[in-house]
């Protein structure tokens, strides 16, 4: 069944009966003193506030508090931003929607991302470090949630599948940059990117709509992920038949600690070691480069030379990409430059094995 429209294109005015997540739902009271439901709903193309007036507990109780509901209403403009205001609500019925309408998630190649990071964790060749590691991966259910999660609510890698998305994508380049600094310790930067969002499995609920679950609002997951690496330690300890350096679990876990930078943004601690800067900076610039192109370049990104506001960034991008590659296809297939030499590589090709490039245009 074909989605008649998604949120984003909503305008004031439109008249809508479709199926949408719903989250965060709360009961509150008008000055008046009267019923509704405020909540959030959503399809996989962005989030809305939506109201229900005149709404008691009955109705608040009947709405699920995270899933899929069937909803009729309109969108009305309010203090500059669209709102949907329910008029009705009740059960999605199976078959009445694709859930791939609903929920956003990465196009790459899930098993075949997941199979190329447990490749560069078993490159680690530190044997506490591997061992150690090997205990995450040998957790089926945590790896499962691992590939599924998403990396973040709305900031960066928002769907499913987007945790293992970046983290991959990070774990590749630092694979690349650890060749150039022979004096950095490689096991431990790719060990620190594997594991610097690993709690974010268990921070963010995303069975529907994306939120946060309780421990993630009073934890977060960067203390669960150091909190991890004690119990990980100890099971590694106990395969490997001897305690796994405790100078290493200090470092290792300062990573994790580190890994926003600033207090301002998370971090309990700054970074202090080569390899927590280096993982900072390395995963950071993944995130912020996602954020960047989706911005400017990403099928969502908006007319005009500028974007809006981007928090992330602290103002406006420019979206032109004002240097694309002078490259006309010779009659054989090979790419050639403007100055007529041919960019052979591979048979006259170019091929990239990283998964990540392997790509269809994502559904958002």
């Amino acid at each position: 069944m074909g989605r008649r429209l998604f949120l984003k294109d909503c305008q004031a005015g439109d008249v809508i009966e479709d199926v949408f997540m719903i989250s965060n739902k709360q009961l509150g009271a008008t000055n008046q003193g009267k019923p509704y439901i405020k909540a959030v709903i959503g399809d996989r193309t962005c989030q809305m506030n939506a109201r229900m007036w005149n709404a008691g507990k009955e109705v608040f109780v009947a709405l699920p508090d995270s899933g899929f509901v069937m909803l009729r209403g309109r969108v009305e403009n309010y203090q500059s931003n669209n709102q949907f205001i329910i008029d009705q609500a009740w059960a999605a019925k199976d078959g009445t929607f694709e859930l791939t309408d609903l929920i956003p998630s990465t196009d790459k190649d899930v098993p075949k991302m997941c199979a190329r990071v447990q490749e560069l964790c078993a490159s680690i060749q530190n044997r506490h470090l591997n061992a150690l590691i090997q205990a995450y991966l040998d957790d089926e259910r945590l790896m499962n949630n691992f590939c599924k999660a998403p990396a973040a609510m709305s900031f960066h890698h928002a769907f499913l599948g987007g945790l293992l998305e970046h983290t991959l994508n990070a774990m590749e380049v630092a694979d690349c940059i650890c060749r150039f600094y022979p004096g950095l310790n490689r096991d431990l930067v790719i060990a620190g990117i594997f594991l610097h969002d690993i709690a974010k499995t268990w921070e963010l609920s995303y069975d529907a709509a994306f939120g946060y679950t309780d421990g993630g609002h009073l934890i977060g997951h960067i203390v669960k992920s150091v909190m991890w690496v004690e119990d990980r330690a100890k099971q590694a300890a106990e395969v490997l038949g001897e305690p796994i350096p405790r100078e290493l679990i200090d470092v290792l876990q300062h990573i994790i600690l580190s890994h926003h930078d600033k207090p301002e943004f998370g971090s309990p601690k700054a970074p202090a070691t080569p390899e927590a800067i280096a993982v900072h900076h390395i995963e950071n610039m993944d995130a912020k480069l996602m954020m960047a192109l989706e911005t400017c370049r990403g099928p969502e990104s908006g007319e005009g030379n500028w974007s809006e506001y981007v928090k992330a960034f602290g103002g406006k991008l420019y979206r032109p990409d004002v240097a694309p590659p002078d490259v006309a296809e010779r009659a054989d297939g090979v790419p050639e430059r403007s100055d007529g030499v041919a960019d052979v590589k591979a048979g006259g090709k170019m091929v990239i094995s990283n998964p990540l490039f392997e790509t269809t245009p994502r559904k958002t």
